[in-house]
């Protein structure tokens, strides 16, 4: 079996797997207080759509050095994200239910993007 080329950000599991965290993130805040729109509700949102933006970011740089850089920017933003959603559970926010999938999808995230840091790690200074 061919292993498939990857032409482009969307291709990456860890993007993939960062996307639907977005839409998940999305679609459960929208169940979030009103009051909480330009606060909780933002900042998972921002957050969330961060990861993705630098792993994107990273997709499109020259070198390895610097898709690493943006590739660990995408690790802070996903921590920031999993830190939000600790809050919006604890305050009330979030469903258990709701909580635990987006941690799961968080998590696989985490993974994978950790395997494309070390993988694209591997081929600095060779």
């Amino acid at each position: 079996m061919k292993k498939k080329t990857i032409q482009s950000f969307t291709d990456l599991k860890a993007w993939k797997e960062g996307h639907q965290l977005v839409v998940l993130i999305y679609k459960i805040t929208e169940k979030f207080p009103k009051r909480e729109t330009y606060s909780l509700t933002d900042q998972l949102r921002k957050a969330s759509v961060s990861i993705t933006n630098n792993i994107a970011e990273g997709f499109g740089r020259q070198t390895y050095k610097e898709k690493v850089q943006f590739y660990y920017q995408a690790k802070g933003s996903l921590v920031e994200v999993k830190n939000q959603l600790l809050v919006a559970k604890d305050v009330g926010y979030l469903k258990k239910n709701d909580f635990k999938q987006l941690a799961e999808q968080a998590n696989n995230t985490a993974k994978l993007l950790q395997g494309l840091i070390n993988k694209s790690k591997s081929f600095i200074n060779r």
